[in-house]
């Protein structure tokens, strides 16, 4: 089952996410045909928008994530809610490319130059946006650096999806650690040398590694606390309802001129690639909707 953790740790000075995601980063393969490295990209950006969803506090409110890149890959797209829901989806699910030096999924080099935007949704009149250059388009490295300079706040997120030789998804999590503004300098030093000795999420998750056991290494002799459980899953609220607004929302001239085709609409939701069938009488009744 996927899951977060949440914790603080050295007294609140630290607080802690950890998250183990294989589950919805396979929903999420299967649903978009993704190819190994487009996988590895939408499930990094999948998991850290889902540990950021939980850090919201409102039900309503809803935290966007898009990457944009020069790459093959093109773009990325997630969004979350505060509940451990979240979906998300890739411009470019069928690139192929070499690996990179070191014989991993290139997902920087697919990517590409670029930015990240980062957009919460608080039921305020404006969303809270912040945006930044990507620094290596590896994800992990750019929400350290999003955080850092957007919201002020020193992070460290480790983002990690490991493939299957039949390229379904063998394990997926990852963690996010931030610092209080009040954290001692001991601290800092002990959380650095901690975090110099861990090779990789997905080599922790190989190794047996739980979201738990995981922040116990990271934060290791620093009195971890945990505070709750949230479970986590790919998860869309697309219906033929909402898709039907969207259709309404293009205007009178275009349903005209799809009516007057005589042929069937299929619209499908971007984030599921769930298909939504419309025939000539539905667009008909949509149409009167519009005028």
């Amino acid at each position: 089952m996927d899951y977060i953790v949440r914790a603080t740790a050295a007294g609140g000075q630290i607080r802690a996410f950890a998250a183990t995601t294989r589950e919805l980063v396979e929903t999420a393969r299967a649903d978009h045909n993704t190819s190994p490295v487009a996988t590895a990209a939408l499930g990094r950006l999948l998991t850290a928008g889902t540990m950021m969803g939980v850090m919201m506090k409102g039900d309503k409110d809803i935290l966007t994530l898009q990457v944009r890149g020069d790459g093959p890959l093109q773009g990325i797209t997630v969004t979350a809610d505060s509940k451990g829901r979240v979906k998300g989806y890739v411009l470019n699910p069928n690139v192929l490319i070499q690996a990179n030096s070191i014989g991993k999924l290139d997902v920087g080099g697919a990517i590409g130059r670029g930015s990240l935007s980062v957009i919460r949704d608080l039921g305020l009149k404006e969303p809270y946006s912040g945006q930044v250059e990507l620094q290596t388009g590896e994800i992990g490295d750019d929400l350290t650096y999003y955080f850092a300079t957007s919201e002020q706040v020193p992070s460290c997120v480790g983002l990690g999806v490991l493939m299957e030789k039949n390229n379904t998804v063998k394990q997926a999590g990852g963690f996010i650690i931030q610092l209080m503004p009040f954290t001692e300098e001991e601290v800092i030093d002990k959380l650095e040398r901690n975090l110099s000795q861990v090779s990789s999420v997905t080599s922790m998750l190989e190794d047996g590694y739980t979201p738990e056991m995981i922040l116990e290494k990271l934060l290791d002799g620093m009195d971890v606390e945990f505070n709750d459980t949230i479970s986590t899953e790919f998860y869309c609220n697309c219906d033929k309802q909402r898709v039907a607004k969207a259709l309404i929302s293009i205007g009178k001239t275009e349903l005209e001129s799809m009516i007057a085709d005589k042929e069937d609409v299929e619209l499908k939701c971007h984030f599921c690639n769930s298909s939504y069938t419309f025939d000539t009488d539905e667009l008909k009744e949509l149409l009167e909707l519009a005028m």
